[in-house]
């Protein structure tokens, strides 16, 4: 089983990173600012629109298996280093064909989107249990929320073609968005919930969201390679030239109880201000870059808090919970599971 790593993210603009024996050595303005051993390493994220990255650095990334990836400003998944395709052609095989078939696809899909609204349910209920009681409007408008979450799991489960299961998905996201702001207990404006928006965001919580998911991709996309699978080809997110499909299926389990609660803790927290966001001419918004080091510094003690996987009974971190899902996924695929066993928070 893989080990739980760290990650390396680099967001020292103009800086290049290149090999250094053993290492990857991160270089800025002729200095080398940090030296990291490639083997403590599981993935290498640089955010910035001028960092670079030499040819031998990545090539030895691929060869080890860490995943390298190339994020704009915003935090936007922009490219990645590759070499050959790793893992079982066989596994991949079988992945094609599942996902050329409708209704192993919807099978598949199903369960990401039940386990999305369960998990995103789970934390509106513990909100409600958490800040609940202060508050009666708060109480029940979390609570209404998640009544209506159990009738859509429903719903998705019994879904009879992928396009009625993304209705089910969006109408079961709109109804969390709805109830999100009731999940905040600080006073102002800055973190009022008013819709997603994304390419660009345009507020500093729609800044963080985006921010936290694009971690959370990358980590999935890691997990997919890691495990064999083609991270671009999916079940319920069809091909697109560049978009990892299958990431971004699996990913669905994870958004509300890994990245929307690590928002919610670093505002309700206070560890985030309106003083670590700044707007773009464009009116887009973005983390300041010292605020994103607090995020990232959350998001590593994140991943390395542990917890009791419920399908494998057995003790894991956050961190590992891409892989061990990506490997189960895999397990369906090749025959061993009936059906994919998505993570549920209990």
């Amino acid at each position: 089983m893989r080990k739980h790593l760290n990650t390396l993210y680099v967001t020292l603009d103009d800086s290049y990173l290149q090999q250094d024996g053993e290492s990857v050595a991160v270089r800025h303005a002729k200095e080398t600012k940090l030296r990291v051993p490639l083997h403590n390493l599981d993935g290498i994220v640089t955010f910035g629109w001028s960092i670079g990255c030499s040819p031998q650095l990545m090539a030895t990334c691929s060869r080890q298996g860490v995943t390298l990836s190339f994020c704009d400003g915003h935090g936007r998944f922009q490219a990645t280093a590759q070499g050959f395709s790793p893992g079982n052609v066989l596994l991949r095989r079988t992945q094609y064909r599942a996902a050329d078939d409708p209704d192993s696809s919807l099978a598949i899909a199903r369960h990401c989107v039940a386990a999305k609204l369960a998990n995103s349910r789970q934390v509106l209920l513990r909100g409600a249990r958490d800040h609940g009681t202060e508050k009666p409007d708060r109480h029940a408008a979390l609570t209404t929320a998640a009544a209506h979450l159990a009738h859509r799991i429903e719903a998705a489960l019994t879904a009879t073609d992928l396009d009625a299961l993304r209705g089910v998905e969006g109408d079961g996201a709109d109804t969390y968005f709805q109830a999100f702001n009731h999940l905040l207990t600080i006073d102002g404006p800055t973190f009022r919930f008013t819709t997603r928006s994304r390419r660009p965001p345009l507020d500093p919580i729609n800044a963080l969201l985006s921010f936290l998911y694009s971690l959370l991709a990358h980590d999935l996309r890691s997990a997919c390679e890691a495990s064999g699978l083609d991270a671009a080809v999916g079940f319920l997110h069809r091909d697109r030239p560049g978009r990892a499909g299958l990431a971004l299926d699996l990913m669905e389990e994870f958004r509300a109880v890994i990245a929307d609660r690590l928002a919610l803790t670093l505002i309700n927290r206070r560890q985030l201000t309106s003083a670590d966001f700044v707007t773009q001419e464009t009116g887009a918004v973005t983390l300041k870059e010292d605020s994103r080091k607090t995020v990232l510094v959350s998001w590593q003690e994140r991943k390395a808090a542990e917890l009791r996987h419920p399908f494998l009974d057995e003790k894991t971190t956050w961190g590992l919970l891409p892989h061990l899902q990506a490997r189960l996924l895999a397990r369906h695929l090749r025959g061993d599971l009936d059906a994919y066993p998505a993570f549920l928070l209990k």
